[in-house]
């Protein structure tokens, strides 16, 4: 059977016209699946029976499976699926406020970009999703919500790098934005790299107006290698040079995030670095104190540490902000449910 997400509202229409059925159909079908959270084609009663079944035969809705669902304290929840090929991929959903609903997705099964404090990338990668897996995260996740709430922020932080896999992530986002999928703002979607500055100057000729967010972590190339090893082939400057291109082009401001590694990129001579390096480029610094992974040697910095590195970025003029930790007594960051379920 085909997955229905990897068909295109085009490819569905065409499927019904073929078969002498009205193209409309095809929106029906998409409502049930992103308005009203239908799990099965059965649900999708304004269809007639012997249509619903023909569809069944044909589609399949589902390719990936629930393999754990752990929730934290605070209400961020996390989903292993499972893969048709028995791969794993992870999701979460966090709650802020009364309103505020984010989801953080992924792209990749593992990661290529090695970064070393990170669980993603530990194994390497297998593969990239396919735009019907992406977008079944988005489902999987939304069916956690009550009725009369929706996901209204979507980050694509999760496993993988984004712009590696951008042909089958950009039409998943598409789907994501328009009114007949989930009806997000592309204002609220973020794509998070590690930066590679083709990808990102491909986004910003295509116009997409998504959220750019470049994992920075080190204000000099000499770091940064050592904890983004793929810098060494790109260079700090280089996707600087990107990000200013994607702000010129869309009006976009690039968030700059920088996870601090306690004792290791978060010592006042590297908030300093990091002031320079910025200084006039309008950018909002995510600093990100670390979230320990099982197995790895790096550190949380102490309270002290984060408060003197952001109250230097302050006093230069930049714009910070904090990001503190949800959902990390469930494994939350990226990969290590994951592992922890190998």
């Amino acid at each position: 059977m085909l997955p229905l997400l990897d068909q295109t509202i085009d490819q569905l229409q065409e499927w019904f016209a073929e078969r002498t059925l009205p193209r409309y159909r095809a929106a029906q079908v998409w409502g049930w699946l992103f308005e009203k959270r239908a799990s099965q084609f059965d649900e999708m009663t304004d269809l007639s029976k012997a249509l619903r079944g023909r569809l069944a035969e044909e589609f399949q809705i589902w390719t990936t499976r629930v393999e754990a669902h752990p929730i934290a304290a605070d209400g961020t929840e996390k989903l292993l699926l499972g893969l048709g090929d028995g791969n794993r991929i992870e999701c979460v959903l966090l709650r802020d406020g009364k309103q505020n609903r984010t989801v953080c997705i992924s792209t990749q099964v593992g990661c290529a970009m090695g970064c070393v404090f990170c669980a993603s990338g530990l194994d390497g990668v297998a593969r990239n999703l396919t735009t019907g897996e992406i977008l079944e995260e988005l489902l999987h996740l939304a069916r956690l919500l009550p009725a009369e709430e929706r996901i209204n922020h979507i980050v694509v932080m999760g496993m993988g790098e984004p712009l590696a896999n951008l042909d089958r992530l950009l039409p998943a986002l598409a789907i994501a934005s328009s009114p007949q999928g989930l009806g997000i703002s592309a204002r609220r979607i973020t794509i998070s790299t590690v930066g590679i500055p083709k990808a990102i100057r491909r986004l910003a000729d295509e116009n997409h107006q998504y959220h750019l967010a470049v994992s920075l972590h080190a204000p000099d190339d000499e770091l940064r290698s050592r904890l983004v090893p793929t810098n060494r082939k790109v260079g700090i400057a280089a996707i600087l040079e990107a990000a200013d291109y994607y702000f010129e082009k869309t009006g976009r401001r690039p968030t700059y995030e920088y996870v601090l590694l306690g004792g290791l990129n978060d010592q006042p001579e590297q908030a300093h670095k990091l002031a320079s390096l910025l200084a006039g480029r309008p950018a909002l610094i995510n600093v990100i104190p670390y979230n320990p992974v099982a197995g790895l040697p790096y550190e949380t910095p102490p309270s002290f540490a984060t408060a003197r590195f952001v109250q230097i970025l302050e006093q230069a003029g930049l714009t910070i902000a904090v990001r503190y930790r949800k959902g990390d007594r469930i494994d939350a960051a990226c990969g290590q449910l994951r592992r922890s379920h190998a």
